[in-house]
């Protein structure tokens, strides 16, 4: 540990005492501020334990305190109290601080199983909604362990791992809500973490789960202390650590999806509450496992009290603003956090060959998806069955079909172009605009700009795009420095970035805001709005940006040996990255207006590229752009067809494929 690290934590610790019992006070006094202040708005201070007591029911406003206001403070504590509780057992078990049901992909996994039951097995939420949720739990936990089990189980491995299960998980529940997006509007806010109580129910749900929790990690303390020693120095106490890592993980589970089945995803307070406990000088497991659930219940409810007093955030739900706050916690503790991973596999353990005709391999690649265009053009589906377009109907269609076609074309050539040089300007083979987070910045940009301005043209639109994806850039090299561009802290980097984004896209959703509507469709990966002029802007962007290309084959070629061999070779660091990270913004603002904000094209082109043989940059960039087109095109083709009459966003069909494909890669090692 660094001595700043060191020197910082016992000027934390000694500004509040060597106990979290200063700092828990802290909290509290705080929090029982804002309450009062909130309170004083419903009913005046004389009236306040007759309304705790008992709501007379001559008064509304004391109705409303007792049923609503109230059971939502004590919900926000004892939730508070239940993730901070699972977390503090999951970062013991696991001797990972950065462990917590958000970043293990726990919550994500109850919520979506709580939607789909909602869906297509309602009666099984006739017995609640918490069996749905712990299954869901169990299910995406189990999943995030096998990624992570050639690992070593390690701490950065396993967080990826749960980071990345929850983007795809997340994309699941996106295309269920556009399906569905009417039936579930209850659910999405419900999902979103809102704690808004209209009734004691949840309070009795929660506190009984919460007392059985407390009662099982004091049962298990010991051996979860012994747990800390390494895997030698417990078998030698005769500890049976797969029973009791497990009885912990279950314990840990279940308070996870308890949370989520009661008040939907509240994010990153299990990641605060035992960090800021550890911090305050709770060193043990058993002074964690007591203080980590009073800093969470106390931290949720002074966060639930500021999003309802704050006038800018009052129709913010909770688990919104908890993820906001929480990513940046995320990365400020990332540079104390031990790597401890196996060592990545090369770039070459994944090809079957090498090729020596790269560019023979690219042309017959671009034939291939040239002789594709026309059944793509002309075959798909009527009311009465598959048909080729006749002439007649050619002329029709085609003035609606060809923008479509070429903008996907287009989009999946310049967001591969964009993977491909991120992968090798990082050396970082899991690098693309969707994982590091570029889309998203991109796709807020955006998002700004149409609350800004109410009809902005394309350039505009562009230009926005492509400021959102340059600011997110400079955010990740800017905390890649301090971590000395690590492949995998970078990834971490951008995910928790995409997290943040993901939180604001839900914030404006719960608004109700009639803009979001139009901007749903487009945030799938839509190409459904795509007009004639946007199809000339990316066929202009394309042609631009390859011959541009050759401007940066030196670099490409030089800076995935590493830093000292590209300054040894004469190479600019700062003003080659500039130039790349310039135009890797313009490519991923260009994609992102037209196949949404995630499509994993930008990871999946470049490594099917080299499995190919193209490993030159050139060839391999080239041939990702061609790559990039074809599956853009595939998706879209899909789209329109696979449900007709109904249609699947091109991008979100991408994301299919390139969800359990990043999982593949990830688990074979190649991050």
């Amino acid at each position: 540990m660094s001595k700043m690290t060191v020197e910082a934590r016992r000027s934390f610790a000694g500004a509040i005492g060597s106990s979290p019992a200063p700092l828990v006070v802290m909290l509290v006094a705080a929090a029982t501020s804002l309450t009062c202040l909130s309170l004083g708005r419903h009913l005046p201070p004389a009236d306040w334990w007759s309304a705790a007591m008992g709501a007379d029911g001559s008064a509304v406003s004391a109705w409303v305190v007792h049923y609503s206001f109230l059971p939502r403070l004590v919900v926000s504590i004892l939730a508070g109290a239940m993730l901070a509780l699972a977390a503090a057992i999951f970062q013991q078990v696991l001797r990972n601080p950065l462990a917590e049901p958000a970043t293990l992909g726990v919550s994500a996994g109850a919520s979506l199983a709580v939607t789909a039951s909602t869906l297509w097995l309602p009666g099984m939420l006739g017995f609640g909604r918490e069996g749905a949720a712990i299954l869901g739990g169990a299910i995406a936990t189990a999943l995030v362990f096998g990624l992570s089990w050639k690992r070593g189980l390690s701490p950065l491995s396993l967080i990826l791992a749960g980071l990345i299960v929850s983007l795809f998980l997340g994309s699941v529940s996106a295309v269920i809500s556009l399906f569905h997006n009417q039936i579930l509007q209850s659910v999405f806010l419900w999902s979103s973490g809102t704690l808004r109580q209209n009734d004691w129910g949840e309070v009795k749900y929660l506190l009984p789960r919460l007392v059985a929790g407390l009662v099982l990690a004091c049962l298990i303390v010991r051996p979860l202390t012994i747990l800390s020693l390494d895997d030698e120095s417990g078998r030698s106490l005769g500890l049976s650590q797969r029973n009791i890592r497990l009885l912990a993980l279950a314990v840990a589970v279940s308070l996870s999806a308890f949370v989520v089945s009661a008040v939907g995803m509240i994010g990153f307070v299990g990641l605060a509450a035992p960090a800021i406990a550890r911090l305050a000088g709770a060193r043990t497991a058993g002074q964690r496992l007591t203080w980590a659930p009073m800093v969470g219940g106390s931290l949720l409810w002074l966060t639930d009290q500021l999003v309802q007093i704050l006038p800018l955030l009052q129709e913010l739900p909770t688990g919104v603003g908890t993820a906001i706050l929480g990513a940046p916690i995320l990365i400020w503790m990332l540079p104390r956090l031990k790597a401890n991973m196996v060592p990545p596999r090369s770039d070459t353990a994944d090809l079957a060959f090498r090729t020596r005709r790269s560019w023979t391999v690219v042309l017959v690649a671009l034939m291939l998806l040239i002789i594709l265009i026309l059944p793509v053009l002309f075959l798909g589906q009527v009311p009465h069955g598959w048909t080729w377009l006749s002439t007649g109907d050619a002329e029709r269609l085609l003035r609606w079909r060809w923008p479509r076609t070429t903008a996907a074309l287009g989009g999946g050539a310049v967001l591969a172009m964009a993977g491909t040089i991120l992968q090798r300007m990082t050396a970082n083979p899991m690098a693309s605009p969707e994982v590091l987070g570029v889309s998203s910045g991109a796709a807020c940009g955006v998002i700004l700009l149409a609350f800004l301005a109410p009809t902005p043209d394309k350039s505009i639109q562009m230009g926005a795009a492509a400021i959102g994806a340059s600011i997110t850039l400079f955010l990740i090299l800017a905390i890649g420095r301090k971590t000395s561009f690590s492949p995998e802290r970078m990834l971490l980097v951008g995910v928790a970035l995409a997290t943040v984004f993901g939180a604001l896209v839900s914030m404006l959703m719960v608004s109700g805001d009639p803009r979001m509507g139009m901007l749903l469709s487009w945030m799938a990966g839509s190409t459904y709005q795509v007009t004639n002029s946007d199809a000339v802007i990316v066929i202009i962007v394309v042609v631009a940006s390859l011959p541009a290309m050759m401007l940066f084959s030196r670099w490409l070629e030089i800076l995935p040996l590493g830093e000292a061999s590209a300054r040894a070779l004469g190479i600019g660091l700062a003003s080659s990255r500039l130039w790349l990270l310039t135009a890797t913004a313009v490519l991923t603002g260009t994609a992102t207006l037209i196949v949404g904000p995630l499509s994993f094209v930008g990871l999946m082109a470049p490594h099917m590229a080299r499995m190919m043989g193209l490993q030159r940059p050139m060839p391999q960039l080239y041939g990702s752009a061609v790559l990039g087109a074809f599956i853009m095109l595939m998706a879209d083709w899909l789209g329109r067809n696979l449900l007709f009459p109904y249609q699947v966003p091109a991008g979100l069909l991408a994301t299919f494929v390139g969800g359990p494909y990043f999982m593949w890669i990830f688990r074979r090692g190649g991050a």
